[in-house]
């Protein structure tokens, strides 16, 4: 049984005055009702609520400020809903309408209940429909044009494929609005042969993601084990191939799943709150040695946070002119303020200072490297 997500982006969902695509969601839909028949399990994130709203409104150009952002969402919300359930109802495919937020995904709780929801959903054959509740988002909690809360979905239900739907026919060498020669790339086996690519965050007038969001959602849901496929959605063609196991667009490849889901959750979905500077010893104990950050290896605690927090892990630089490196991310057993009095200290003196403090600072099950 086949699980898999698929991603439809504003300039899918809606054309340049707001106008809903009918004929593209009806043939995305066609498709994947056909999936849904032969027993597969699909999951839709759609974009396009701001952009339906708009035109509902009578909006000539995208809002800037959040609330005009969420009170044009939460007009076009349930009508662009309204037209996947129909599409989906003529086709025998009963719908759900799920709005996640970004503390949906970065609440260890909340993120296990959605999964629940999730799986009690396809269990029960219904074809989950999200987007995100951006009436209630803002512009540092947001998910971008969705790109990101379609991998970390896709990641969410141990999805087999991904698959993000753009106006444009995959990843190119270069824009290929601006630059006419430039060429699609296939394959994607290696992350570090995007550096070669001049990738932008260019977007559609009604949208805010762009190629480069869709690129690190490959390399969150493929850092996972799930097939990600970047291809156009304006072409009905593109999904049918795509779904059938053949070529189109720009494919990454699987890699090895490194992380547990846990992990998985904590590299991508936790926001961090701070972050912890540590001496060559320590980094090099938790790179080689798959340690516990312990105190004595802390030399700066930088932001403010809560024990429980999520918090960034450096490696300090070592010269004036160096940077300081990044080794990975844990949860801290500390709040900043404790943390500060115990930093540099052996567990037992820091136990002496705090004496109902954890001995790690970061213990080696809640920490992911990099």
């Amino acid at each position: 049984m086949r699980r898999i997500v698929v991603k439809l982006g504003s300039s899918v969902v809606a054309d340049s005055d707001g106008e809903p695509r009918l004929e593209v969601l009806r043939a995305a839909c066609e498709s994947l009702a056909e999936l849904h028949a032969q027993g597969g399990e699909v999951i839709v994130v759609t974009s396009g609520a701001i952009a339906h709203g708009m035109r509902v409104m009578q909006l000539r150009q995208r809002p800037s400020s959040i609330r005009e952002l969420q009170a044009a969402s939460a007009v076009g919300q349930g009508k662009l809903y309204r037209i996947y359930d129909e599409l989906l109802r003529e086709r025998g495919v009963t719908s759900a309408q799920l709005l996640l937020t970004f503390f949906d995904m970065s609440a260890r709780t909340h993120y296990l209940n959605a999964r629940q929801t999730l799986e009690t959903l396809l269990e029960w054959r219904v074809l989950p429909v999200i987007n995100e509740n951006d009436t209630t988002a803002t512009d540092e909690i947001s998910f971008g044009d969705n790109d990101f809360l379609a991998a970390q979905v896709a990641v969410l239900v141990s999805a087999e494929q991904l698959i993000l739907l753009t106006d444009i026919d995959g990843l190119y060498t270069a824009d290929p609005r601006i630059y006419p020669d430039a060429k699609i790339v296939r394959e994607m086996d290696s992350f570090s042969e995007l550096d070669e690519l001049e990738i932008g965050h260019t977007t559609s007038p009604l949208g805010s993601g762009g190629m480069r969001s869709k690129v690190v959602a490959a390399d969150m849901a493929t850092a996972a084990g799930i097939q990600t496929t970047i291809c156009s959605g304006v072409r009905p063609e593109a999904l049918r191939a795509v779904l059938a196991g053949e070529r189109d667009g720009t494919r990454f490849p699987a890699r090895e799943a490194r992380y547990s889901s846990f992990k998985l959750w904590l590299k991508y979905a936790k926001p961090s709150r701070g972050t912890l500077l540590v001496d060559a010893g320590a980094a090099r104990a938790l790179r080689d040695g798959a340690a516990s950050l312990l105190p004595v290896g802390i030399v700066e605690v930088r932001g403010e946070f809560d024990a429980g927090d999520a918090v960034e892990i450096e490696q300090s630089a070592m010269g004036a002119d160096e940077r300081s490196h990044r080794l990975g991310k844990g949860i801290c057993n500390y709040s900043a303020v404790e943390l500060r009095q115990v930093q540099g200290m052996k567990s037992a003196l820091a136990r002496e200072v705090l004496p109902r403090a954890s001995e790690e600072a970061v213990h080696r099950d809640y920490l992911v490297l990099d």
